[in-house]
């Protein structure tokens, strides 16, 4: 979801929070195949910080790199109409509302020429100014210019001055005397009158002579070629209406700029701005909408109380995880479409039937190669290098517990078609993961962070592959402050770093847990806050199981 965003419904293709690199690998994988198979909707996102590791796999293979959504926590861009076009802020009330009609809809957002919001015009807008410029206790002026008014008339133009020019309009129409006539202009700047008449021409010249603004001639009359060519001289603009004196007078009015009737004192949003945020904006909004904008207060749509109750315009598919203490917050309000994963099975609930395809296999990428060639779809070179080395991470090149015929074939398949070496490109990217020096305990914790539950008791365990522990065990006091962060953060039993020996296949475990728990938990200790796992890499085979049984014997 990189560049310009799309608003129209999505498919958010995503791994779990903190993503590893197989993670991060599949959700772009199937998104690319999605895509290839004519699914444009579709989208990967990713949901944490890239470890080191997954940055220089897309770096490597030029692949863009997932979009960043830091959680599903509702907001305006899940619910927001993007297809209201809006009314440029020069078009006529009439006009407007024509277009209101048409579209049937009850509000429409107006903007200026640069796309810009200004102002939100609704039927209570428009009645309200419409009852302030009618007001006979207040006589209110109302802007218009020539154009406008024509326009609004379908008036048939005779003299047109200075079109485009706004002013302050008061409509005069002329059905008595012509002394009152005279006494009534006299009460207005003629600049600013606008003068309705019919085939009176004594009324027509008075008003040449006082130099009006405009004189329309009502019912299709029209005006002599003598005061056509007296009116020229005055710069007076003369417009034939063929309506009738009053309703030619109404229709003025409804000349005015949309922006005028608009009601400039409703506040836009923006798209991600969350629903809980914008609510009682909403309640205060006489129309119950509100324009939607972006950093640059260009409008991108509207957002209504309606619309709230309609399914969002965003369904998921989850990639690498099924549990939803591993998702992203807020996943709970969006339809799951398909599940794709190799871990255990959770406590997923969905609305509807779904897919959902979980193999014992190493890695979610061998999955989604196979799902290339279930259907007939040929891997793009790039997207075949990075799935290599989402399994080649996930099964410690080859060597880890969880790896499986299925997973050595398909490294192999992708290996001759991306001609890359298994062995080479497994040192690359195990170097690529050591890269600790610079990082924080908590990225550190939170790289490749998962939430298990057993019972009502929560814990985490983090994962990382290193070629030493040595320099972990050094920042082993700094490693334990973060994980103890994590802990108290999610009232947890505990949080855990499982460090990975790729060399010695092997791991030790930096824990920060309530005292319960390390009492009675019976694993080898290696050191204050730290436990050796002798012969143990696989976290979702070897660790999380032992872990479980741990736990359960508290509940």
């Amino acid at each position: 979801m990189t560049g310009e965003k799309n608003y129209k419904k999505a498919i958010y293709i995503m791994g779990h929070r903190n993503p590893d690199t197989d993670s991060v690998v599949a959700a772009a994988a199937y998104a690319r195949l999605k895509n290839l198979l004519g699914r444009k909707e579709c989208v990967a996102i990713r949901g944490g910080k890239l470890s080191p590791q997954t940055e220089y796999i897309f770096e490597r293979f030029k692949v863009p790199v997932p979009h960043y959504v830091p959680d599903m926590i509702p907001k305006v861009e899940h619910y927001m109409k993007h297809d209201l076009k809006p009314v440029s802020g020069d078009t006529s009330l009439w006009n407007a509302i024509t277009e209101m009609e048409e579209a049937n809809v009850k509000v429409i957002p107006v903007v200026n020429s640069a796309g810009e919001y200004g102002a939100l015009l609704n039927y209570n807008a428009f009645a309200h100014n419409i009852l302030r410029v009618l007001d006979p206790e207040n006589a209110t002026l109302f802007s218009t210019n020539i154009r406008l008014i024509s326009e609004t008339l379908s008036a048939q133009p005779v003299l047109t001055f200075n079109p485009e020019k706004l002013f302050k309009c008061v409509t005069i129409v002329v059905a008595d005397s012509i002394e009152t006539f005279r006494a009534t202009l006299a009460l207005h700047t003629p600049e600013n009158a606008v003068l309705i008449t019919g085939d009176r021409a004594d009324v027509q010249e008075y008003g040449i002579d006082s130099g009006v603004r405009a004189i329309i001639l009502s019912s299709g009359t029209q005006m002599s070629k003598e005061l056509q060519a007296k009116a020229e001289k005055k710069g007076v603009s003369v417009l034939i209406s063929p309506y009738r004196s009053a309703e030619t007078a109404m229709l003025v009015m409804y000349s005015a700029p949309a922006s005028e009737m608009a009601d400039a004192a409703v506040k836009p949003v923006q798209a991600n701005d969350t629903i809980r945020y914008i609510r009682d904006a909403l309640r205060e909004s006489t129309s119950r909408t509100l324009p939607v904008v972006d950093d640059k207060n260009k409008l991108l749509g509207t957002i209504s109380e309606t619309d709230l109750l309609a399914e969002p315009n965003v369904d998921i598919i989850l990639v690498d995880h099924n549990e939803p203490s591993q998702a992203l917050e807020g996943i709970e309000h969006y339809t799951i479409l398909e599940v794709i994963d190799h871990h255990r099975l959770g406590n997923l609930s969905t609305k509807t039937p779904i897919t959902f395809i979980n193999r014992p296999v190493g890695a979610t990428c061998t999955i989604i190669v196979s799902l290339y060639r279930q259907s007939r779809v040929p891997i793009p070179k790039p997207i075949a290098s990075i799935l290599l080395a989402g399994i080649l991470a996930d099964t410690l090149v080859l060597k880890s517990s969880t790896v499986t015929e299925e997973d050595r074939d398909t490294a192999e398949y992708l290996s001759n078609i991306t001609n890359i070496d298994i062995d080479s490109l497994g040192r690359d990217i195990i170097a690529a993961g050591n890269r600790l020096s610079g990082r924080t305990a908590s990225e550190v914790v939170n790289q490749d962070m998962k939430e298990y539950l057993e019972g009502k008791l929560a814990y985490t365990v983090s994962q990382i592959e290193v070629d030493s522990t040595e320099e972990l065990l050094k920042r082993k006091d700094e490693i334990i402050e973060g994980l103890e962060i994590e802990r108290r953060k999610r009232d947890a039993l505990f949080s855990a770093l499982m460090v990975t020996n790729v060399i010695k296949l092997t791991s030790i475990m930096i824990i920060a847990s309530k005292p319960e728990f390390l009492h009675a938990m019976s694993l080898p200790r290696k050191d204050e806050g730290v436990v050796f796992l002798r012969g143990i890499v696989s976290r979702k085979k070897e660790l999380i199981p032992l872990l479980a049984e741990q736990v359960r014997r508290l509940t």
